[in-house]
């Protein structure tokens, strides 16, 4: 496909089509190794698209970490609105966090290995929306430990932390051609966490 024939790509195809081949590229060569060359030509479209959506790689690869993490918070979100029992909405957020982490585990798995590389108000923007999903996840366990379901001599913020940062550090050790599925994995995660909270 030429240059001209690029340009012919409808704007929200384009970006589309820059985030899937960045992703791509990400996963398989890392982040540092890939160029922005290497993701226009990939994805079929002009660099001009490619800066009209992000400033840099940079923006680019924090952009779809954040869509992601939106996408969580808002499923939190609807799983919080419920008015179900502390306990009930608490098994439903953790599984329903493991299902979307396996739905997009590719994106996922390149924003945890690079996440180092990103600085100042992108780095800073991550954290205001990580703080944002945690806040809303504590105050369920709060809420729970309030009503009497979940042990109340572990702090909320201990039980908070200690779970997300174990889902974030799951890159590090699972292997897709292990004994179990993502899927497996979380459920048994969900087991050994809810069981952990209950009183």
């Amino acid at each position: 496909m030429g240059e001209q024939d690029r340009t012919r790509v409808p704007r929200g195809e384009a970006r589309e089509r820059i985030v899937a081949a960045a992703t791509e590229l990400f996963g398989r060569q890392g982040y540092e190794a890939t160029t922005t060359r290497q993701i226009v030509e990939a994805a079929q479209v002009t660099k001009g698209a490619l800066y009209h959506w992000f400033s840099s790689k940079e923006e680019l690869l924090t952009s779809i970490y954040r869509e992601l993490l939106a996408e969580q918070t808002a499923r939190l979100e609807t799983v919080l609105a419920t008015g179900d029992p502390a306990d009930v909405r608490l098994h439903r957020a953790v599984t329903d966090l493991f299902a979307h982490m396996d739905d997009h585990a590719e994106a996922l798995t390149v924003w945890a290995r690079s996440m180092h590389l990103v600085a100042g108000e992108h780095a800073a923007a991550v954290r205001e929306e990580r703080r944002r999903y945690q806040h809303l996840f504590q105050g369920l366990v709060e809420e729970g430990q309030k009503a009497g379901v979940f042990r109340g001599d572990v702090a909320a913020s201990v039980i908070t932390n200690t779970f997300l940062s174990s889902v974030v550090q799951i890159h590090r050790w699972f292997h897709a051609e292990g004994p179990l599925s993502r899927r497996e994995l979380g459920a048994q995660m969900v087991a050994l966490f809810l069981d952990g909270v209950r009183v």
